[in-house]
């Protein structure tokens, strides 16, 4: 069985409607609603709560785009999918501005259509998950940084997450600090590889001057450092990334 999705089908033409019906529910959706005009359309948009909206912009009563406008002016969570015999490259362009999902000209075949609704909200499912994912790092190095005594109002405290993030999605980068890391940040921040050197050195040194070697020993389980014994850039990024990349 597919993936069910609400769906709402809009069509002046009660054989496309019936078409789109039968495939859909085929796949295992749910037709939440039908309109022939843009007005009924714009009414059940506003009244149904739908997962996707399938419908032809040349609609009577009001069009398919003015319809999707104030969907968008309204904040109706929903997304569209045009199906239409309007080929003109501006009706197009119009259609994707509104953030319409997927544009499809006449003939129809419906299931196709059903498969784009499911690849789209795949797509966002993945993108959530990458989100939550980045945003739990971002937590965890933070998290981190305040156990080993690095301060958020230095410089070094940006280039160093930078630096940790990148070493976790290229571990390989960590080989070419100086070639790549260095002048990866540098670009993104607007500055010189040299400053992010000096600037990540010396969060690091704030750290062993602040005498918290034992938070930083108790963060890795193992007695790593003294306060003698300070890393080089490279083997601090390193060991936060190889850490983060344990947990997961």
């Amino acid at each position: 069985m597919e993936t069910s999705y609400k769906i709402i089908i809009a069509n002046e033409d009660i054989n496309e409607i019936q078409k789109a019906k039968a495939a859909f529910e085929k796949k295992g959706a749910t037709i939440v609603g039908t309109a022939q005009d843009g007005i009924s359309l714009e009414s059940i948009i506003n009244t149904t709560a739908a997962d996707a909206v399938v419908l032809d912009v040349m609609l009577p009563g009001k069009d398919g785009f003015c319809v999707i406008e104030n969907a968008i002016k309204n904040n109706i969570q929903t997304s569209f999918f045009v199906t239409t015999s309007l080929k003109s490259t501006p009706f197009i362009q119009k259609a994707l501005n509104l953030g319409v999902k997927y544009y499809m000209l006449t003939p129809i075949d419906y299931s196709i259509v059903y498969d784009r609704i499911t690849d789209s909200f795949a797509e966002i499912e993945e993108s959530s998950t990458f989100q939550n994912k980045n945003r739990e790092l971002e937590e965890k190095i933070t998290n981190l940084f305040i156990t080993v005594g690095i301060p958020a109002h230095i410089k070094g405290y940006q280039f160093l997450r930078e630096a940790i993030k990148m070493a976790i999605k290229k571990p390989e980068v960590i080989n070419s600090i100086t070639k790549e890391l260095y002048p990866s940040i540098a670009s993104k921040f607007e500055t010189s590889s040299s400053k992010v050197e000096r600037a990540i050195r010396h969060a690091i040194e704030v750290a062993w001057n602040r005498g918290k070697i034992e938070n930083i020993n108790n963060v890795f389980g193992i007695h790593v450092y003294s306060s003698n014994d300070k890393p080089t850039n490279g083997e601090f990024i390193a060991l936060v990334a190889d850490k983060m990349l344990l947990e997961g």
